[in-house]
């Protein structure tokens, strides 16, 4: 295997020898669990963990490495191996860190394209996939969306969903597809293209890891049974892992998500998902216009004449909520840090001045 093969390209390398590590092994992280690393290299896998060094100087979560990161690392065993440096990412699909506030959950690095997977027959959500779209567009990844399971429902059904998708998503493929009989796989592996990375986002039990084991061509992923106590899927994946397609493409899997909290700060995110939106927002009457209440607000005429869906105007005011709360938080925790550090100077200056 080469390292091409993992998605390993010239823009990489330049910021290798950038960086001066050339004389470092380089290999790209497969799977993460409890900061313990699988790195796969063009001569195998190897069990990988971070310098102390990276651990004492991380100040937030995106310092330590994750799935799709590549890495600079040496060998110290046949199978063993430590973690120096990230190499810089060019792309980070992120959230809010659950239950969290102003933490920051990285799901995966350097991906291409996102497939946002939503089952017909029970986990259909527009709010959600307005969600998922605003951090891939945050996170510079194109999206494509994937609805699975079409084989529980009928065309009617699957016809008004994707319709209904059209009318407030706009510019992103749809593929509606079937594990069963794998209905819409030719339409995915036409998308897939050698070197390229692509992630799966979804709800548990939509079919991520089935889908998997039909696109790798055997059984890589445990797959288990919808509840009937709770109609959820079971968390059968239990953390992230990266698979090398026979396509070329490189396919990494999440553990369900039924939380998707807004981390975008200042990516654009928001405004590109709710493009519309933000430019009927630039004809309001006031510059600071909340869009709540006030008079000669564009956005709000525009959702009085069903020009913008009320669905989607309310689900951007909640982000929209919650990406300010997020900024206030992470600025709330930074001055915390900032007076400790300030604290600690200050304390350490009187200790010396005592001294003498």
């Amino acid at each position: 295997m080469k390292l091409e093969d993992l998605g390993y390209n010239e823009n990489f390398e330049a910021l290798r020898i950038e960086q001066k590590l050339k004389s470092f092994e380089v290999g790209r992280i497969i799977s993460e669990q409890k900061e313990r690393y699988t790195v796969k290299t063009a001569q195998g896998e190897y069990d990988a963990e971070i310098t102390g060094n990276m651990r004492f100087s991380a100040v937030s979560r995106e310092d330590f490495p994750a799935v799709g990161d590549w890495v600079a690392m040496t060998l110290y065993d046949s199978d063993s191996a430590i973690i120096h440096k990230i190499l810089p990412r060019f792309s980070i699909i992120k959230r809010q860190a659950v239950g969290q506030f102003g933490e920051i959950q990285i799901i995966a690095t350097n991906i291409d394209y996102a497939f946002l997977v939503q089952a017909v027959d029970r986990d259909f959500n527009i709010n959600r996939l307005e969600r998922y779209l605003t951090i891939c567009y945050s996170s510079k990844v194109s999206p494509i969306i994937l609805l699975s399971k079409t084989d529980l429902a009928d065309e009617q059904r699957i016809s008004e969903i994707i319709e209904n998708i059209k009318l407030r998503i706009k510019d992103v493929p749809i593929i509606a597809i079937s594990n069963e009989n794998q209905n819409g796989y030719e339409a995915i592996k036409n998308i897939l293209k050698r070197g390229k990375t692509y992630c799966l986002l979804g709800s548990s039990g939509v079919g991520k890891s089935t889908m998997i084991n039909n696109l790798v061509g055997k059984t890589v992923m445990k797959t288990g049974a919808i509840s009937t106590s709770i109609n959820r899927g079971k968390h059968i994946t239990s953390h992230r892992e990266l698979f090398i397609l026979e396509s070329g493409g490189i396919l990494v899997d999440n553990p369900g998500m039924r939380e998707v909290g807004i981390a975008d700060t200042s990516e654009g995110g928001l405004e590109k998902a709710f493009e519309k939106i933000i430019i009927l927002s630039q004809n309001c009457k006031f510059k600071d216009c909340t869009h709540t209440n006030e008079i000669g607000c564009s956005v709000l005429e525009a959702v009085d004449n069903g020009e913008i869906d009320n669905a989607s105007y309310e689900n951007y005011m909640k982000m929209e909520r919650e990406k300010a709360h997020f900024e206030s938080t992470v600025a709330e925790r930074r001055k915390k840090e900032r007076d400790f550090k300030k604290m600690v100077k200050n304390y350490k200056k009187d200790i010396n001045k005592n001294k003498y």
